[in-house]
């Protein structure tokens, strides 16, 4: 009788040592997979990071060379034009550059080909959302060239009117011109234009 409770005794304690190595194994295989999962999902996100910054770069070297050529013909700074594109577009993405290659958010006027589209304005201290029509492009380049001819000569109510602009030598000073000349309804928008600059070097291309 005590012999069969020895045997007992033993067989139990090597079964739950059993459930005890099973246990643990358990525990390292999900810590394992965790560790696997974790730093598969951390390379996925570094190559969707990357793919961000080589399509971000790549909008820019696509509108470099034009904004150093209108930069000698009007004198705006190429950070300055970039950086309007890249604000107003969202790198080239928003539904207006994208399909009309309108970069900048200028409005049709009367003749001209147009396409209807809801924006945001800053009325009254608040946001709102209006439906305006804008104009299409046929290319990058023909917005980039339009919106450098409107910053020169001025609206049809006044010419002057980015004049604050044309007469700063420095992307700060422009920046600043935009603002002063009304050219957006937000009124961080000249703030928003420098922190694009210097976050991105945008003045290496000046």
């Amino acid at each position: 009788m005590v012999k069969r409770k020895k045997t007992y005794q033993k067989y139990h304690k090597k079964k739950s040592l059993s459930l005890l190595q099973i246990g643990c194994f358990a525990l390292l295989l999900g810590f394992l997979l965790v560790a696997a999962l974790g730093t598969w999902s951390y390379q996925t996100y570094q190559r969707e990071v990357k793919q961000a910054d080589d399509a971000r770069q790549a909008f820019i070297e696509a509108i470099v060379p034009v904004s150093q050529d209108l930069y000698q013909e009007t004198g705006i700074l190429p950070s300055i034009t970039i950086s309007q594109a890249i604000l107003e577009s969202d790198w080239g993405n928003s539904e207006l550059a994208a399909n009309y290659n309108n970069l900048f958010g200028i409005k049709a006027g009367p003749d001209q080909e147009s396409v209807s589209l809801p924006t945001l304005e800053f009325e009254n201290n608040e946001w709102i959302t209006i439906t305006a029509d804008f104009r299409v492009y046929e290319s990058w380049d023909e917005s980039i060239r339009d919106h450098a001819n409107t910053l020169v000569y001025g609206t049809t109510w006044n010419k002057d009117q980015y004049r604050a602009l044309l007469d700063a030598t420095d992307y700060i000073g422009q920046a600043k011109g935009l603002q002063q000349g009304g050219y957006a309804t937000d009124p961080d928008y000249a703030t928003k234009i420098i922190d694009l600059i210097r976050t991105h070097q945008l003045y290496q291309y000046d």
